[in-house]
């Protein structure tokens, strides 16, 4: 189990790596933080755990004494995904599922000084590691919504939604690991998420109750209370691809190999070495279960993006890289985007 001082140690490198994205919420709902290289950002990093804030929102995690980072891979449209999710207990990590609109008090731990005065509502979507709140801080707006406290806010002809989506309020996802803060206007229904900070709720996937989609491994007993995001090799912080740069591809394979399920890596590794031999594909029976079938498409997408061009490659991923688009596509959505 990696330790405390561990834990601190990684959370303190993430959070100086303005490439490294962090996302907190449940499965079905979002908030995401991102920041430019050269964004002015307020950093602050102790023992106790780290923060990020800027103009647009902010991020701070804390560090837990059963606090366990787990680094894991899963397939995407194109290319992979891959992250750290920062797990609690089952028994630690959940929060008050409120199940309906709900007025808390003023923001006393909000991350700027200047929004503590805000007043914190829970939007009452009853999630089940994280609360999923916003802050108003125009008294007017406050007042008008409490008409509607105890109401489901996407209950029909309950107006408080409305009312929020007129007044742009601050977004606040908290766990018990931290929480991120959002300031970026909400889009339009039909518009596209900012750049940057940005939240995404998706009643549909909510009403799972799940903590994370089933594409995603994370050990048992645990949940994911937030997750972090280092620089992808093969794709921008958009999800564009670009050139593959070999630096950051090693250093997430470190990760993985440190923080990971040992038994995928070394799949991979066998995956990968069969390949560089020269070996025909494995037959179906070797590749049984959809996680290993998932590893083998990641190893090979892997070694595509690195530049491979064998003939053995290209009958691998003839043989096992055919499109699975619905579990792709809900990976890809339970981060609020898609690559």
């Amino acid at each position: 189990m990696t330790s405390q001082a561990a834990v601190a140690k990684l959370l303190a490198d993430q959070i100086a790596d303005p490439d490294t994205q962090w996302s907190l919420g449940t499965f079905g709902a979002i908030a995401e933080f991102a920041r430019d290289p050269d964004e002015e950002v307020a950093l602050s990093v102790s023992d106790g755990g780290v923060s990020a804030v800027t103009a647009r929102g902010g991020i701070a995690i804390r560090v837990w004494d059963d606090m366990r980072p787990f680094a894991s891979e899963s397939l995407a449209k194109q290319h992979w995904n891959h992250r750290v999710a920062i797990c609690l207990p089952v028994d630690t990590c959940a929060m008050n599922r409120r199940a309906a609109l709900t007025e808390l008090d003023v923001d006393a731990d909000a991350l700027r000084e200047q929004d503590r005065g805000g007043v914190l509502f829970d939007l009452g979507l009853n999630a089940p590691q994280a609360d999923l709140c916003i802050r108003v801080a125009d008294r007017h707006v406050a007042d008008e919504l409490r008409r509607h406290v105890g109401r489901a806010v996407f209950e029909p002809d309950n107006p408080a939604m409305g009312l929020i989506l007129a007044a742009n309020p601050h977004r606040v996802f908290i766990s018990r690991v931290g929480r991120a803060e959002v300031y970026q206007p909400i889009p339009p229904h039909d518009g596209k998420s900012p750049e940057g900070p940005h939240t995404h709720v998706l009643p549909k996937l909510l009403k799972s109750g799940r903590t994370h989609p089933a594409t995603e491994p994370i050990p048992e007993g645990f949940v994911p209370c937030a997750h972090f995001y280092p620089a992808h090799p093969a794709k921008d912080s958009l999800g564009q691809a670009r050139a593959f740069a070999p630096s950051r591809h090693d250093a997430f394979q470190r990760l993985l190999a440190e923080l990971g399920a040992p038994e995928s890596a070394a799949f991979k590794r066998e995956v990968m070495a069969a390949v560089a031999r020269g070996e025909q594909p494995w037959t179906e029976a070797r590749v049984s279960g959809r996680g290993a079938r998932a590893n083998v498409r990641i190893a090979l997408r892997h070694m595509k993006a690195a530049g491979d061009a064998s003939q053995t490659l290209t009958a691998w991923l003839a043989a096992f890289d055919r499109a699975e688009p619905l579990a792709d596509e809900i990976d890809d959505l339970s981060r609020g985007h898609a690559d």
